[in-house]
């Protein structure tokens, strides 16, 4: 029910982060995996450490923010294992900018990497999926997919759009095998979140306002990523599953 032998994903944002470490869990649970970012250096060192690890795993250089060049990419990412079947979206871009800086440009580079570009490559890879006639998307969705945040407009307004984006393709999908859920993670020290963890005061308040009294590690989405991943999943769709510790919960 949990493995994923025989199965290719596709992860977007795998060049570090929580993309980076899912695309690790998606291999160790058997999938063949086809890790797609901007950085191509980076995508080769995150394949390296999955081959090592005694994986498959393939690097595909894309900036998905240029909405334009999608279809392309996605025929790309059958070359090296086959159609994916499982697709994770996890690039996306926080800036951080107050209400009143946020620019044309800035809203629409948050927007399009983060809620737009989910959709279209969900949806040019969707006829793989009911060819195979089995299809799981994740999408990764926020704390601030039901929480405002300081600077967080465009953000928040991206990753509530991811919540509802969800339930969306599962209406759409699920009819033909293909499920679509959502990971909410709460805080995981990243990139993304480098400015929380650089301010120890702002580190600890993260950890003491989880119910379990920490911080996340990246070992704690290997469960939820792999059951939505896998054929255990089938009958959950439209799903948001917070992956916080306990942060939403209080």
């Amino acid at each position: 029910m949990f493995s994923l032998a025989g199965r290719v994903a596709a992860v977007s944002g795998a060049s570090s982060g929580l993309g980076r470490a899912i695309a690790g869990f998606l291999a160790d649970a058997g999938a063949d995996v086809v890790l797609v970012a901007r950085r191509a250096a980076e995508l080769e060192d995150a394949a390296a450490e999955i081959a090592a690890r005694g994986g498959r795993a393939a690097a595909q250089s894309a900036d998905l923010s240029r909405l334009e060049t999608i279809d392309r990419v996605a025929a790309r990412l059958e070359a090296p294992f086959g159609a994916p079947v499982i697709l994770v979206n996890a690039a996306g871009v926080n800036l951080r900018e107050p209400a009143e800086a946020i620019s044309v440009e800035s809203w629409r580079q948050t927007l399009d990497l983060n809620l737009a570009a989910p959709f279209f490559l969900a949806r040019a890879l969707v006829p793989g999926m009911r060819a195979a006639g089995y299809g799981r998307i994740v999408n990764i969705a926020s704390l601030q997919s039901s929480r405002a945040f300081p600077n967080g407009l465009a953000y928040g307004a991206s990753k509530g759009g991811v919540v509802q984006l969800t339930r969306a393709m599962a209406e759409a999908w699920s009819r033909h095998g293909i499920t679509a859920n959502a990971i909410a993670p709460g805080f995981f020290p990243t990139e993304l979140t480098a400015p929380v963890y650089s301010d120890p005061e702002r580190a600890a308040w993260a950890a003491s306002s989880t119910a379990i009294g920490r911080s996340g590690e990246m070992r704690d989405l290997a469960g939820a990523a792999v059951f939505l991943a896998a054929p255990a999943s089938a009958y959950v769709t439209g799903q948001t599953l917070y992956v916080d510790g306990g942060f939403s919960a209080r």
